[in-house]
């Protein structure tokens, strides 16, 4: 009996062993720049000095102030939900298409993929041109003024050409995810529905949705993440502008800190961005959880 619990004491601390690495790379790079953004958020940190002062919660009474804060909000949220919304309608979609596919399943859902191997920025600079050059030559040549300019040049279509850009990348993951959680859909439970005479919808709603729940949980959490923290795709297209249409919380946090120097009052805009995707994610899971083939 001490010669198993010996080697159960080993087994653990080889278990430890092999974790610490990770777990030092862990915290050296997520968790002590996170407690550090935490502190220079309470301070006049402009990014240089060494010496800075601690003015306790100044910086976020100024953020709240800012009207400009509120309307980097606002875009943001709106962004955010055309995001979720057109990903997870076109993922959803593309994975019950694929899924029924016999033949040249795998070449599909590679072709389909290809758009998550490129990177946002050169994405966005593609989109760039074909917004500048394309579109105004194809309206021009159609006689319809709607197209006439670029879309990123009008505060009413910015934002919408910037989405559209990254749902056609963002598409291609959520999209796996969504397959790989029809593939646990037990096939019998299929066609007893279809002998019982149950149309596609109730087939969808009453059995495969409810399989689809853990990973609708998993895609709706990353892309509700990535609408928040969005930066590369904006940046990359119109900076902001025009006229601030497409300043997200992201731009906002930029220019803060490497335009006008501000550091900590960037810190302050990203721990409060931190909280709402913290807090936006709990609710998504909790909501979820209550959801299922357990629900």
């Amino acid at each position: 009996m001490k010669k198993s619990g010996r080697e159960t004491l080993a087994d653990r601390m080889t278990n430890v062993l092999f974790t610490l690495p990770a777990l030092l790379l862990y915290c050296v790079f997520f968790i002590y720049p996170v407690l550090l953004g935490v502190n220079y958020s309470f301070t006049d940190w402009n990014g240089i000095a060494k010496e800075y002062t601690y003015i306790g919660f100044q910086n976020y009474w100024n953020l709240f102030k800012n009207p400009f804060f509120w309307q980097s909000m606002r875009i943001t949220l709106m962004y955010t939900l055309m995001l979720v919304v057109g990903v997870m309608f076109l993922s959803l979609v593309l994975s019950l298409s694929l899924n029924s596919m016999k033949h040249f399943q795998t070449f599909t859902k590679s072709v389909f993929f290809v758009p998550a191997m490129i990177g946002g920025v050169t994405i966005a600079l593609i989109f760039d041109q074909i917004y500048y050059r394309v579109i105004p030559v194809i309206g021009h040549a159609l006689g319809i003024s709607a197209l006439s300019q670029s879309p990123l040049a009008t505060t009413k279509t910015a934002l919408i050409a910037i989405v559209a850009v990254n749902i056609w990348q963002a598409t291609a993951m959520p999209t796996l995810i969504f397959m790989a959680g029809l593939q646990s859909v037990p096939g019998d439970l299929y066609e007893s529905a279809m002998l019982d005479g149950a149309s596609a919808w109730q087939r969808f709603r009453y059995i495969t949705f409810p399989y689809l729940i853990p990973t609708f949980t998993i895609n709706m959490v990353l892309t509700v993440k990535a609408g928040i923290v969005t930066f590369d795709y904006i940046w990359a297209l119109t900076q902001g502008g025009p006229s601030r249409s497409t300043n997200v919380i992201g731009i906002m946090i930029y220019n803060d800190a490497f335009n006008n120097m501000k550091f900590s009052l960037a810190n302050a805009e990203s721990m409060v961005l931190f909280l709402i995707i913290a807090v936006l994610s709990a609710i998504q899971i909790k909501l979820s959880s209550k959801g299922g083939i357990d629900g």
